[in-house]
């Protein structure tokens, strides 16, 4: 019993050396995550962008024109300045807003496709963004799961935390052969015991071929 922690703590550390790999091999390019916020959302946000920059020139053209201050004070006597100033300050706060709703649209959908609870997800970032600012979506990209990928047997679609493809009953988490620990795909040895896992899976088959004959 004295070792049951050492051997969860390995485990649990051979598990998120699997999970780094697979998502090494996700390959993940910016334009395509940026398709996975709804295209409705994006035009939602630029509506409402220029809405709030018509309205802002407007009301401030409008002041000047009763007599009152206008944004900034320096420029009353130049409109064309001060609505240029107001456009860029308009401008600057939507872009913040609007990149904080497309993380949060990104979120909801990337959790959805990987299997996760994109509501739990989406709600944790929003509750963390008042008082931690972007510590949200920082903890949800370092705890996130692997994308989904095809079974390496069948082509079917599999969880990243699937032990064998439900329809072909492929191994998706082979074992070395000598030490009985799980290893990666892309391993060519051990990195519990060093052992050549290429020779291992030969001589499986071979003498699986044998059986069979």
């Amino acid at each position: 019993m004295s070792d049951y922690p050492q051997r969860v703590t390995d485990s649990f550390n051979e598990r998120k050396r699997l999970i780094r790999l697979r998502r090494k091999k996700e390959n993940l390019r910016f334009w395509e995550e940026f398709r996975i916020i709804p295209r409705w959302l994006m035009a939602l946000v630029a509506i409402l962008y220029v809405l709030a920059l018509v309205i802002a020139i407007t009301v401030n053209l409008a002041a000047s024109r009763n007599g009152n201050d206008m944004f900034p004070p320096d420029l009353r006597d130049n409109p064309a300045l001060a609505s240029l100033a107001l456009a860029g300050l308009v401008t600057a706060a939507s872009l913040g807003l609007a990149i904080m709703i497309f993380f949060l649209a990104y979120v909801n959908r990337d959790a959805s496709r990987r299997g996760m609870s994109a509501a739990l997800w989406t709600i944790l970032v929003i509750i963390l963004l008042p008082a931690w600012g972007f510590i949200g979506f920082v903890i949800y990209f370092l705890m996130r799961e692997p994308l989904p990928y095809p079974c390496p047997q069948c082509g079917n679609t599999v969880g990243a935390r699937f032990n064998f493809c439900p329809n072909c009953k492929c191994n998706l988490h082979p074992s070395c052969s000598q030490c009985k620990r799980e290893v990666a795909e892309t391993d060519k040895f051990c990195p519990n015991c060093g052992n050549d896992l290429k020779m291992s899976s030969s001589a499986v088959e071979i003498s699986a071929q044998r059986s069979v004959e």
